[in-house]
């Protein structure tokens, strides 16, 4: 079995600060990975190159046999509207405020071809009820719902075409706790039905424990630190992730 994603030499440069420096990345099918770090690791820069969303000055990204930073502007954007989702931290980045809760879901179900409005309809409702929001919301807009509500109607939208990788940009940030360990849960439930691969971005060590098969810590733009998340976070090698560690069980 091959790698779903796999990226090699990663370098992006801003002057001269070294946003990616030679990063290597594989995600497996069905495998959550976290990338964890402090602001200015590099963590979400990685995840924007991978993703297609930003260029780097060198490396190599590859998905199922695809070269991803070959690719011109519509084959991206197709992928990203078929085999991937994104989850943005900021759901009115990933929804469009304007439309219904069910037409938001149903434009990336049409994105893939499907064109019977009953069946987008019912698919649209049975998603709504899958991130528990009640159905009857289906005509009401995005901006009438919490914060958490409009994460898990992305989520929905996110999902309703079964992506086989999911980029996932710190979730749960900006939510109450305890709508953090709802959402948190509502993830992981979905994402072992779905037997989806999830790269997960997150400063939130709890988040990375809960989700994550594998941990990858970034500082400075290089991956310092990585394997099982247990192993990583029980025992951490690294001195810096031994500082991430302890900073969660001092907090």
């Amino acid at each position: 079995m091959s790698p779903l994603l796999s990226a090699r030499g990663l370098e992006l440069r801003f002057g001269r600060i070294a946003a990616l420096d030679g990063v290597d990345l594989d995600i497996w099918p069905g495998e959550v990975v976290a990338i964890v770090g402090e602001s200015g690791s590099g963590k979400t820069t990685l995840l924007r190159v991978l993703s297609g969303l930003a260029a780097p000055d060198a490396g190599s990204v590859i998905f199922d046999g695809q070269d991803v930073l070959g690719m011109n502007e519509a084959a991206r954007r197709h992928l990203m509207r078929t085999q991937w989702g994104f989850v943005h931290q900021n759901p009115r980045d990933g929804l469009r405020m304007g439309v219904s809760a069910g037409g938001n879901i149903g434009e990336r179900l049409m994105a893939t071809g499907a064109r019977h409005y009953g069946n987008i309809r019912a698919a649209a409702a049975d998603w709504l009820r899958r991130v528990e929001i009640d159905p009857e919301r289906l005509d009401a807009l995005p901006r009438t719902f919490s914060g958490g509500m409009q994460q898990r109607l992305q989520i929905a939208r996110t999902l309703v075409t079964h992506p086989r990788l999911v980029f996932m940009d710190e979730p749960t940030g900006g939510l109450d706790v305890s709508v953090q360990a709802r959402l948190l849960d509502l993830i992981r439930a979905l994402v072992a039905e779905l037997g989806l691969s999830v790269l997960l971005v997150t400063h939130d060590i709890a988040a990375a424990r809960l989700l994550a098969h594998r941990i990858l810590v970034m500082r400075h733009g290089q991956v310092v630190e990585q394997g099982l998340t247990d192993r990583v976070l029980d025992d951490p090698q690294h001195p810096y992730t031994q500082l991430l560690v302890t900073s969660v069980l001092a907090a």
